[in-house]
């Protein structure tokens, strides 16, 4: 066996594992772990089987959005790539040039604010759950093109009334930070 099919068979059980690890890692993330370009990247996923990111995110998602109760999946903002009700929950964001201001290309504060909220939601194990108070910190400017990832935390539940903390990073910087107080309502009046 030559020596660069034996770098191959290595670099592709490695991939392997890489994308088991973290499915959301990039073709350029990955190209960059590798030292290799991101063609022998999309080389290696197609002869592995290993489907695009988009693909990939939307299969976690897919899984993740049938267990939450107390939104549809046109409401929530982002990407859910994780949850377990009454617990915890992880979403990722995209932004792009259509949720950031012309002039300075910074996100809009809505957009982020958004995210936390509904994964703060999400996370509850309640049918419907509004946002009674919010104490949010907006830590660093966030632009466009960044990828931004939500971590909630159910910190507290009393009756119908729960304590979420949301932190949201991009590359690991925290750029958003929020303590939502959630009220459970069991039933809802339509009117």
């Amino acid at each position: 066996m030559s020596r660069s099919s034996l770098h191959k068979k290595e670099r592709h059980k490695t991939l392997i594992e890489k994308i088991n690890e973290d499915p959301f890692l990039t073709d350029e993330e990955l190209a960059e772990k590798f030292s290799v370009s991101i063609p022998t990247i999309r080389l290696d996923r197609l002869e592995l089987g290993i489907p695009e990111l988009r693909e990939r995110v939307k299969n976690v998602a897919e899984e993740s959005y049938r267990k939450v109760k107390s939104l549809q999946v046109k409401d929530f903002f982002g990407e859910l790539l994780d949850i377990t009700l009454g617990k915890y929950g992880i979403s990722i964001l995209q932004t792009d040039g259509s949720m950031a201001f012309e002039k300075t290309k910074i996100i809009r504060g809505h957009f982020i604010y958004s995210m936390a909220e509904s994964l703060a939601i999400a996370v509850i194990d309640a049918h419907v759950a509004l946002v009674g108070v919010a104490n949010i910190k907006y830590k660093m400017p966030v632009y466009s093109g960044n990828k931004l990832v939500a971590k909630a935390e159910v910190k507290q539940q009393r009756n119908n009334n729960y304590i979420v903390w949301v932190k949201i990073t991009e590359r690991q910087v925290e750029v958003f930070r929020g303590k939502f107080i959630l009220v459970s309502l069991e039933k809802v009046d339509k009117k």
